[in-house]
């Protein structure tokens, strides 16, 4: 039986300390890297941290400035945004060979346009890539709310072992080998829920709310199906699920974005206000991957082009609104 006696977490954001802390809870001993070493110190002397502020440092995670610490571990979580992960991944050069080295961001590469994994495959060869991704918020893994999560390797054996590894009473994640799908539904969610918080932003209604998320659902699963995903992927916890977690919060940096967008506030306004949304910088590589394959995903180009100053709030809902009647598909 594989087992991950130490796990080493990369990014002490308000994911890494959660989920080095749902780690720890599994009984793992944990390095938690980050790359400022007075932040460091700070979270080893007060077992906390100003990126979520409140919760405490389980006492198995062992905060750490040295990357060659943390990447020695069994398993590594790569727990930085989406279009930091190259960076941080090509830090981690050390490595072992055979180490698993699970993303957790939810976004794709601008300029390359590639999932996570393939942003650890190319900069870490040697590793084993993996993905985790669901609906959950960090604040409430860290406070340990029941959360479920999908963990996918294209090894059923290690996927079932990284599982074990970082499960609690209180967090549950499912194991796959459909890496593709679970980084596709993680990608695409944030996208469609920044036209979500629009939609609440202009109050539109729960009605129209229901609609985007259901239609934005079907554009998700078309745009799955066409890079390869399965069926029960798109309609599980990291597809579906995280759709409708994300369309529903405020909670959701990418709903409050597009709530303040929807409120009237300008794009610079809005990501000043809500902080680091990766649907902001997915939007467009979706859209362009969307359109080479044929996939038609309206309210995904709708979002684009608003983020990228193409189209203004209004034009972009009468976009949607005024598209030709046609059978539900």
């Amino acid at each position: 039986m594989i087992q991950f006696q130490h796990i080493g977490v990369l990014g002490a954001g308000a994911w890494g300390i959660a989920l080095a802390n749902v780690a720890a809870r599994g009984g793992a001993r944990v390095s938690l890297w980050a790359r400022d070493p007075a932040a460091v110190t700070a979270m080893a002397v007060s077992r906390e941290s100003r990126r979520l502020p409140g919760f405490r440092l389980d006492d198995r995670v062992v905060p750490t400035s040295s990357i060659a610490e943390a990447v020695a571990a069994d398993a590594v979580l790569l727990a930085v945004p989406a279009q930091e992960s190259r960076g941080v991944a090509t830090l981690a050069a050390a490595v072992r060979a055979g180490t698993p080295v699970i993303a957790s961001a939810k976004g794709i590469e601008r300029g390359t346009r590639k999932f996570m994994t393939e942003v650890v495959a190319e900069c870490l060869p040697q590793a084993v890539p993996a993905i985790l991704s669901g609906p959950g918020f960090a604040e409430d893994v860290a406070r340990g709310l029941p959360t479920a999560v999908t963990l996918a390797a294209l090894d059923e054996t290690v996927a079932q072992a990284l599982a074990r590894t970082v499960s609690s009473p209180t967090f549950r994640p499912y194991r796959s080998t459909d890496v593709r799908g679970v980084e596709i539904g993680g990608a695409a969610k944030n996208v469609l829920a920044i036209a979500a918080g629009i939609v609440a932003g202009r109050k539109l209604g729960t009605g129209a709310l229901a609609a985007l998320t259901t239609r934005g659902f079907a554009e998700l699963a078309r745009f799955g199906r066409a890079f390869g995903a399965r069926s029960e992927t798109l309609t599980g916890l990291s597809g579906l699920g995280d759709l409708i977690l994300t369309c529903l919060s405020p909670q959701s940096r990418n709903f409050s974005l597009g709530l303040a967008l929807g409120q009237g506030r300008t794009v610079e306004e809005a990501r000043r206000e809500g902080g680091l949304a990766e649907g902001m910088f997915t939007a467009s590589v979706l859209a362009e991957m969307a359109n080479e394959r044929g996939v038609e995903m309206p309210i995904a180009n709708a979002v684009a082009a608003m983020l990228d100053g193409r189209m203004g709030v209004d034009a972009a809902i009468e976009s949607l609104l005024t598209r030709p009647l046609r059978a539900e598909v």
